[in-house]
């Protein structure tokens, strides 16, 4: 009886074994040494291997860091797809915040080791009241300035400058525009584009922690 159930467990993994090249688009190289694959193969070798087992519970840290957005996506839908399937647990780093927003259930934003919000995507954006807008300058070095001019302005809430993008918080996005604007044409800031959204996770982000997420990361600006 042992025996048996040995035998059957064994089946069972090399049917699994079978089927992840096939999953994970690595078919075509599965006769190949690991060491020729490109590092977008090798990323979803590694995930393939961990889900061998199928898992209760699987953690992946920034599990799509170097592949192309094609590469991303591809990775992601074997991800979500699999843990639908076999009922698995994944709890997943990442800083593609737009990840997070599209395929997580629950998000967790970490400052500084400190949990500083947690909810859903929904819940998390629909906790910043008003709009959000995205500003691109036409100039480097204007960061500091663009920061000091929008504080002036009543309808501004709160706004931070990564590099040559500022975003600022405001009550009534439409409204506030023409205000914002006038008061970089006042201090001869030219603005290449503006955007006026609804909050993103870069904006729950910019509020919990009171920096972009790239400033997080030690990335410099401008």
């Amino acid at each position: 009886m042992q025996d048996k159930l040995y035998g059957m467990r064994g089946e069972r993994l090399r049917d699994r074994v079978a089927e992840l090249p096939d999953q994970f688009g690595l078919a075509e190289a599965a006769s190949r040494q690991a060491r020729t694959y490109s590092g977008g193969m090798r990323r979803r070798l590694d995930v393939a291997m961990v889900l061998v087992h199928r898992p209760a519970v699987l953690f992946l840290d920034e599990p799509t860091t170097g592949l192309d957005p094609q590469g991303r996506t591809d990775l992601w839908a074997v991800i979500t797809g699999l843990a639908a399937e076999i009922g698995t647990t994944i709890l997943v780093t990442t800083h593609y915040l737009e990840e997070a927003d599209q395929f997580a259930d629950r998000i967790a934003i970490v400052d500084r080791g400190r949990i500083v919000a947690e909810g859903t995507a929904d819940e998390l954006k629909a906790g910043l009241h008003g709009d959000s807008v995205l500003l691109e300058l036409a100039q480097s070095g204007l960061a500091m300035r663009t920061e000091q001019a929008l504080a002036e302005v009543p309808q501004v809430r709160q706004a931070t400058a990564d590099g040559m993008v500022v975003r600022a918080r405001v009550d009534d996005g439409p409204r506030a525009l023409p205000a914002v604007l006038a008061a970089l044409e006042a201090r001869s800031i030219a603005v290449a584009s503006v955007t006026v959204a609804r909050p993103s996770l870069d904006d729950v982000y910019l509020h919990h922690a009171g920096r972009s997420f790239r400033q997080a990361e030690g990335i410099t600006v401008s």
